[in-house]
């Protein structure tokens, strides 16, 4: 007999729709919301963003993902981010929390290096470039062959969707926009897909 919030292989229940979706959903919220405050307030919050070669603006790797140069800048990041961000959340609340972090910090640190010191970068482009590095790569990566076929399908759509804007933003970018967060994130996303996949297999 099994317990009525376990599975029947003995794994935790598994997390409704709401539950899975919720994570981007709040995410983005908060953007918004300290977008508002900023706005509001006479001082800028973009001062406290990922700032390059400067050990003090290594805090910004977990606050500039938060933080945008302006509502347009927001406003351009929203629509993607919950697009891909809601496709990485479709696998769980867990790996959307560490598709989020690899990208935010593999992302940050390879912005804080390769950027110009004194740079300062905030958006969430990073995380944005991270998800589609995670949807695509999870293709490759060990699973039951029902999913990777599923996975294969989505990363289809979402190469054809937003594979060209992914390649502009790190060929060719235009003064004032973060290639190396763009790259750095899809590799953080990228290798995302890889890390745990053995446990949670054998799981």
């Amino acid at each position: 007999m099994t317990r009525p919030d376990m599975t029947s292989a003995g794994g935790p229940a598994r997390e409704s729709a709401l539950a899975r979706f919720a994570s981007p959903v709040l995410l983005l919220a908060a953007m918004w919301l300290v977008q508002f405050v900023d706005a509001v307030l006479p001082l800028s919050f973009t001062g406290f963003g990922l700032r390059s070669w400067d050990p003090a603006g290594l805090a910004g790797i977990f606050v500039s993902p938060l933080l945008h140069a302006s509502w347009a800048h927001l406003i351009a990041n929203s629509v993607p981010f919950l697009v891909l961000g809601c496709l990485v959340a479709v696998e769980g609340t867990r790996r959307f929390w560490s598709v989020t972090a690899f990208a935010a910090v593999i992302g940050g640190i390879g912005t804080w290096l390769l950027n110009a010191p004194g740079a300062l970068t905030v958006g969430a482009s990073g995380l944005v470039f991270g998800y589609f590095g995670y949807t695509v790569m999870r293709v490759f990566a060990p699973g039951r062959v029902s999913h990777r076929i599923l996975y294969a399908v989505i990363a289809v759509i979402v190469i054809s969707l937003y594979g060209g804007s992914m390649l502009a933003g790190v060929v060719g970018v235009r003064d004032g926009i973060s290639w190396q967060a763009h790259l750095f994130g899809a590799i953080g996303g990228g290798l995302a897909a890889f890390v745990g996949r053995g446990s949670a297999r054998r799981s």
